[in-house]
């Protein structure tokens, strides 16, 4: 790709709001060149250029000429040809959510036939499109990318005509009989209200925070949530830290490794077997570069504007060792983001949403419940209001389980359609 024809970001490496930009861009598979305001001397002149000054960066220049200073996501989705608008007020049916359940679950709803709209508030893919390589997925022997994996099911879907909408935040679900209300946040107010048959709640989970002193002041700025694809390039030569067992930590070691001069890996457990496929262990204890520090955890961060060092913990005998740090990658785990759900369907205590399966194990029904058969299986507290995939009680968090789950409530709204 010539230089014209590229996305430019320019920035401060260490800006909180440049690093959103970047991140933004990368899972939504748009190829960019990074410049760094500080190193980068042409950069300088290109702000002149337009009559802008360092204080409105990050800006982002497009190959048709036109550039953004300060970017929200709505308006990078709209330059890089994202819909952030519906184009009719009522759907069959509605999807909050695109990872790997929402967007199965379009395809399924597209194909047979249902007008469906996707919402989706930062990218397809959800948290398993931040993944380097899943390499256990059916049909895929050399390893997908999330960001890849989640780009064929958008195109796939996009086929059957399901209509997606990027950057765009719901925030309210209600019952106007017969249909179900859908209240998007729209940089207003009023906001928009749209009507459907059925809702599907495909959110998935959000990566947990740090609560570590230092830690939530440099987010961004050297702590990264789930952002290996997009800052590992950033990371070329240095020494590096990320916190956590599981298998998205694995596969952003396996990234990161191939750029950083070092990567330790702080586990909490015993042993990284404990929480991490077997093909990933051996692949970690085969990289040289990648060191593992089981049994620690991170208990403070440092840094004058960026990170500079963290405190690493010894979580059995409670020592503690100061280390220089350039990048902390966090992947301690996730939890469901679903307190604007609250008053409106059951969840459980960790704010998972309850469904059909876990009634029927508690053998009571909703209350409230207004018809006289049970909730279906996938299906929440308010009629026609349906759950998949992560953000689910009780499901199994794997990217085939919540493709399996999508795809199986498009049946089970089939049949609420039926009644109906």
């Amino acid at each position: 790709m010539s230089e014209t024809a590229q996305v430019h970001v320019i920035g401060y490496q260490w800006s909180p709001k440049t690093h959103e930009v970047k991140d933004y861009l990368a899972r939504n598979r748009v190829p960019y060149r990074w410049r760094d305001v500080e190193r980068d001397p042409a950069a300088h002149a290109t702000l002149e250029e337009r009559g802008l000054t360092e204080e409105r960066l990050p800006l982002v220049l497009f190959p048709d000429g036109s550039f953004v200073a300060e970017p929200s996501d709505a308006e990078l989705a709209a330059k890089i040809g994202l819909s952030t608008e519906a184009e009719r007020p009522f759907y069959d049916l509605i999807i909050v959510g695109g990872g790997p359940a929402g967007l199965a679950a379009a395809v399924y709803g597209g194909s047979e036939g249902l007008r469906t709209l996707i919402v989706e508030q930062e990218a397809p893919g959800g948290q398993a499109g931040q993944s380097a390589s899943i390499e256990n997925y059916l049909g895929f022997p050399e390893g997908v990318s999330g960001a890849e994996l989640a780009q064929r099911a958008v195109a796939q879907a996009k086929r059957f005509g399901v209509e997606i909408l990027a950057a765009r935040h719901v925030t309210a679900l209600g019952v106007a009989e017969p249909y179900r209300r859908v209240h998007l946040e729209n940089g207003d107010d009023a906001g928009q209200e749209l009507y459907c048959h059925a809702v599907l709640l495909a959110t998935g989970v959000a990566w947990r925070v740090l609560d570590a002193p230092g830690c939530v002041s440099l987010v961004g700025a050297g702590v990264y949530y789930g952002a290996a694809s997009a800052e590992a390039h950033a990371v070329r030569g240095q020494d590096v830290y990320l916190l956590g067992g599981g298998n998205s930590a694995g596969q952003a070691v396996m990234l990161l490794s191939r750029y950083a001069r070092s990567v330790t890996m702080l586990v909490l457990e015993d042993a990284i077997e404990e929480r991490m496929s077997q093909y990933l262990v051996e692949r970690i204890r085969r990289t040289p570069n990648v060191h593992v520090r089981t049994g620690h955890t991170v208990c403070s961060a440092e840094g004058k504007g960026r990170l500079e060092e963290i405190t690493i913990e010894n979580m059995k005998t409670g020592e503690t060792e100061q280390v220089l740090a350039s990048a902390l990658f966090v992947f301690i785990g996730a939890a469901p983001q679903t307190d604007w759900l609250a008053g409106c369907v059951e969840r459980d205590q960790q704010g998972f949403i309850l469904s059909g399966s876990s009634f029927a194990a508690e053998r009571r029904r909703p209350e409230g419940w207004s018809l006289e058969r049970d909730p279906l299986l996938l299906e929440t507290s308010v009629p026609g209001v349906f759950v998949a995939g992560d953000v689910r009680a009780g499901s199994v968090k794997r990217v085939a389980s919540a493709v399996g789950e999508g795809a199986m409530a498009v049946q089970f709204i089939h049949q609420y359609l039926a009644e109906r």
